[in-house]
């Protein structure tokens, strides 16, 4: 029996920070427009693509796009709603048997052309949970305690080169079974961390500055 994905691309109308940021334009495309486009390219994993908002600018949008929408209801839709009662709340709507759920944020609208098919294979292969991207870092950390600052993942004088590297969640992809979303949960105890370096995977957009950020990414790495 062929296997059920769909992706859900959470994006809520408002935002405090950065108004309507989700409606943004980077390099002519509404941010949601290039997670929809993701999307789009990548039919042959994903089954349906469904639009999860509040907000009208944005169901047109989709529409147009001819993606599906759920209407979100503005108790999941404030700032302190979190994204799993969103995807939740499109599998509850939908009532349709799904395996797994391709999570794709507006907010990080740059994604390697064959990140899907790549992440999609380790996931299968590996036979995990849940998968999400991560990036590595070799930053200097620490703490500052009583105006004092302690390192957390290095010693002083230590070269950057020589530090096990530590990594940080970059928000460009999920994947997880939709089992797990019933039960309000996004990343399974056998999650897989999904590894990409690439310049987009710092891209998430917050501020003006991100979105300018966003720009150059766009104009002076390959999205490849």
């Amino acid at each position: 029996m062929k296997v059920k994905n769909i992706a859900i691309i959470p994006a809520r109308g408002g935002s405090k920070r950065l108004p309507n940021k989700n409606m943004l334009i980077l390099s002519d495309v509404h941010l949601t427009t290039h997670s929809i486009n993701f999307a789009k390219a990548n039919r042959d994993i994903i089954s349906d693509i469904y639009v999860s908002t509040n907000d009208e600018n944005i169901k047109s949008l989709a529409l147009d796009l001819g993606v599906k929408v759920i209407d979100r209801p503005e108790e999941l839709s404030g700032d302190f709603s979190t994204t799993v009662s969103a995807l939740k709340h499109v599998l509850e709507t939908i009532n349709e048997t799904v395996d797994n759920v391709i999570l794709l944020q507006p907010t990080n609208p740059l994604r390697q052309k064959e990140l899907l098919k790549e992440a999609y294979a380790k996931y299968v292969d590996g036979n995990f949970d849940s998968l999400m991207t991560v990036s590595s870092s070799k930053r200097k950390l620490g703490k500052i305690v009583n105006e004092n600052f302690i390192p957390f993942n290095y010693k002083m004088g230590q070269r950057s080169q020589d530090m096990e590297p530590l990594y940080f969640e970059n928000g460009l992809l999920y994947i997880s079974k939709a089992d797990l979303i019933f039960n309000d949960v996004i990343l399974g105890s056998k999650n897989c961390p999904f590894i990409v370096n690439h310049p987009c995977a710092l891209v998430d957009i917050d501020t003006n500055e991100d979105l300018k950020y966003a720009q150059f990414v766009l104009e002076n790495y390959p999205n490849e």
